[in-house]
C-alpha cells in the first residue's frame, strides 16, 4: 500500500491513532455511520455496542467500493458524550481492533450536543484510499 504515517520527530507517540497519513490511490468516502443495522434498527443502546455497529457499517460500505479496513486513512468521530467515550477506552479498543484491526489512521473526535437520530450516541465518517 502506498501509505505513509506521519509522525514528527521528537513528538510523543500517538496511541490508537496517527497524527497524519499520506496516501495515493482511489479514494472511498463514507457518510456518517451510526450504530444501527442496515435495516435502520438500533439493536443496542450502550455506547460501545453502537460504536462497534458503526464500525461494522463502515467496513460494509467500504467493501462496496472495493476497500477494506486496512485502507482507512481518516476517521472523524462525533459523540454525544465525551465522558462515555473516555470511560470505555479499553472496551472501545477491543471492539476497534476486532473490526478494523491494527490500522490506526488519522482521527478526530468531537463531542456534539445531539445527532440526527435521537437514539444514536456516535456517528463516524471514514476516508479510505485504495492503492493504485
Amino acid at each position: 500500500m502506498t501509505t505513509e504515517f506521519l509522525h514528527p520527530k521528537g513528538w510523543k507517540p500517538a496511541i490508537g491513532y496517527s497524527n497524519g497519513v499520506a496516501a495515493r490511490g482511489r479514494m472511498v468516502f463514507t457518510g456518517g455511520m451510526i450504530g444501527w443495522t442496515g435495516d435502520c434498527v438500533f439493536e443496542a443502546t450502550d455506547f460501545v455496542s453502537q460504536v462497534a455497529q458503526a464500525l461494522r457499517n463502515i467496513v460494509a460500505v467500504l467493501a462496496e467500493g472495493g476497500a477494506g479496513p486496512e485502507h482507512i486513512v481518516r476517521l472523524t468521530w462525533y459523540v454525544t458524550s465525551r465522558d462515555e467515550y473516555m470511560s470505555n477506552l479499553k472496551e472501545l479498543g477491543r471492539a476497534y481492533k476486532e473490526i478494523i484491526g491494527r490500522n490506526y489512521p488519522a482521527m478526530a473526535l468531537v463531542q456534539v450536543v445531539a445527532l440526527v437520530e435521537d437514539a444514536a450516541k456516535v456517528e463516524i465518517e471514514a476516508t479510505a484510499v485504495i492503492p493504485d
